[in-house]
Formats: C-alpha cells, sequence, structure tokens
C-alpha cells in the first residue's frame, strides 16, 4: 500500500523517518492479509473489503499515539477494522432512501435490525454459516460466551487477543471460552433447554 493511498490528512500527520509510529506501521503491514480476509468475510465484496481494509490503515496509522507497547497489534487492527465495518454499516443504514418503490433487499435490511440496535459483526457473520444447526446453537448461547467461542474458534484469535478486543482479564476468556463451548455441545445435542445462568 503506497503512502498516496492514504487521505492527505493521514499523509500530513506521518511522522518524520525513524520514528516509532513508522516502525510500528511497517510492523502492522504485516497484518494485512489477515485484515484483507476478514473484511472479504465482513463485507462479501471484493472492492468494499479493500475499502475497509485500506480505512482501517488510515484510521491506525493516525491512532498510533494511542497504541501501548505490549498489547496486541493484530487484535488491536482487528478492533479498528470491526469498528470501522460496523460504524460504516450504521451510517449506511442512516442514509435517507430516495422516494421509490420498496424493494425487497429494502425490507430484509429493515428486518435484520433488532430492538438493542444494529445487528453485531458476530451476528452477520453468522448469517452466512453453511450449517443452519451449528449457526442457531451459537445464537442461543449468551452473548458474552458467543463472542468468546466465534473469536476463537471462527476467527483462530488466541486467549490473550480475544482478552485485548473484549477488553478483560485472559482467565475471563478462558473461562467463557470453556462454558461456551460446552454449552454449544449440548445445545448441538439438543439436551439444554434453558439458558446459561452466566
Amino acid at each position: 500500500m503506497s503512502p498516496q493511498a492514504f487521505p492527505q490528512e493521514v499523509q500530513a500527520a506521518r511522522p518524520r523517518p525513524g520514528e516509532p509510529a513508522e516502525v510500528r506501521f511497517d510492523e502492522a503491514l504485516r497484518h494485512m492479509r489477515h485484515l484483507h480476509l476478514k473484511a472479504a468475510r465482513m463485507t462479501r465484496n471484493p472492492a468494499d473489503a479493500e475499502d475497509l481494509v485500506q480505512e482501517t490503515y488510515a484510521r491506525a496509522y493516525a491512532s498510533f499515539h494511542q497504541f501501548r507497547d505490549g498489547t496486541n497489534l493484530r487484535a488491536w487492527l482487528s478492533r479498528i477494522l470491526t469498528n470501522t465495518y460496523i460504524n460504516g454499516y450504521r451510517r449506511r443504514s442512516h442514509e435517507p432512501v430516495l422516494t421509490a418503490p420498496v424493494e425487497e433487499w429494502q425490507l430484509a435490511r429493515v428486518q435484520s435490525h433488532t430492538t438493542q440496535g444494529m445487528r453485531s459483526a458476530e451476528d452477520l457473520a453468522l448469517d452466512h454459516m453453511p450449517d443452519t444447526s451449528l449457526t442457531e446453537a451459537l445464537r442461543r448461547l449468551p452473548d458474552d460466551f458467543r463472542m468468546t467461542v466465534y473469536l476463537a474458534d471462527v476467527e483462530g484469535f488466541g486467549y490473550r487477543e480475544i482478552a485485548a478486543i473484549m477488553r478483560c482479564p485472559v482467565g475471563t476468556v478462558m473461562s467463557r471460552l470453556h462454558r461456551g463451548r460446552r454449552r454449544l455441545r449440548e445445545l448441538l445435542e439438543g439436551r439444554a433447554s434453558q439458558p446459561d445462568p452466566g
């Protein structure tokens, strides 16, 4: 990705050569493949995925002053990508609709909203998983368990990366993952009838 690919305001904020942010940014570029795969899963459109990755890197570059040493860079970039996608999704959903007849896809978009607001990126990804029994079982998990199982088993993140993304201790991640997998197994076997108490 060339410096010309970034917006003008990001180029103006570019640090002088040799500064730590530039070194970190070079390291961040090594995660482009992972981010592009994740963006492609979210957007389901190659051009939108490219735009999302570019915006993620622009935001990361502009925010490197907030990056703390010792933080997992891949998890930090993934969180920026996810937040950028969700913000864009919300922004697009609030754009005015032209006065035209209502189409099927517009009805589907309206129905995808819950009473709690926009659906999470994890819920959107679950919509596109091939096994409906697994998808339904994942949806029945409590939110914290579902997100932990999703990040570990679908996205392939480790305990520390998940802890950084979810902003909780590693022990909590391990507990949620164990309990979430156990609950998922029960749901798939058809033995569970009530949600996990917490």
